[in-house]
């Protein structure tokens, strides 16, 4: 029993300690002994209080801004109409495209839409558009639609697009699908073959250029006098 009477309460595990203000140091400082040997071991003491109270603060408020400050860095997809039963041709690159469209910012301010015009046509593969709507539109069916959220670095980037578009913002876009044309063999082939082909030519063009240069190079300079006697020779022989 304590002496006033009272029964002693068993310590709390779960009951944290309150970390010391700024004030309450203060007030603690000026109440420390006057002694000099024991002043420096009770700031030192009050120092640590200080500190660990800082640190159990300070973690849970860093892990909660953390998590509210995270940037998206994947893509988003939702169906919010799903393909009709029975689809089996599906987008994929080479194809064109018809779609409708709307985009908007993550505060739904909307930065454009095709609603109110004809469907925008877009070639898969070309980079028509920003990266994330494409990758959003490939092995669609005709009469489905979506809503894709993109990061920024698959959108506009820290440049953005001023003035609708703030630098690394994240845009929301809801695609619907309304046309498909399937690419046909020779366009895969030309889509296919003419960048392999393009890659070869330019060393091969490069290569020759180097060659005529280094054959002019190594042919020794004629001078003027036998220029001269050329055609001096060239006119008498006529």
């Amino acid at each position: 029993r304590a002496a006033g009477g009272g029964a002693r309460k068993a310590p709390q595990p779960w009951v944290q300690a309150q970390p010391l203000s700024v004030p309450q140091v203060c007030r603690s400082l000026a109440m420390l002994p006057r002694h000099p040997s024991r002043r420096p071991f009770c700031l030192l003491l009050l120092l640590l209080m200080l500190g660990r109270g800082a640190v159990s603060q300070d973690p849970q408020q860093g892990a909660g801004e953390s998590e509210n400050e995270t940037p998206l860095r994947e893509l988003q997809l939702q169906t919010l109409v799903p393909p009709p039963e029975g689809c089996a041709e599906r987008s994929a690159p080479g194809d064109t495209l018809h779609i409708h469209y709307t985009g908007s910012l993550e505060d739904g301010r909307i930065i454009d839409s095709s609603l109110a015009r004809d469907p925008l046509q877009v070639e898969l593969g070309k980079r028509e558009v920003i990266p994330g709507l494409e990758q959003s539109l490939l092995d669609m069916c005709v009469g489905e639609k979506r809503k894709v959220i993109i990061p920024p670095h698959l959108a506009y980037g820290k440049r953005g697009s001023p003035p609708a578009i703030p630098a690394d913002a994240v845009l929301q876009f809801e695609v619907e699908l309304v046309g498909l044309s399937r690419a046909n063999y020779w366009q895969k082939l030309l889509n296919d073959v003419l960048p392999l082909l393009c890659i070869g030519l330019v060393p091969a063009l490069l290569g020759l250029i180097g060659y005529h240069l280094y054959r002019k190079a190594q042919t020794p300079p004629i001078s003027k006098k036998k220029l001269k006697e050329e055609k001096k020779n060239k006119a008498k022989k006529k």
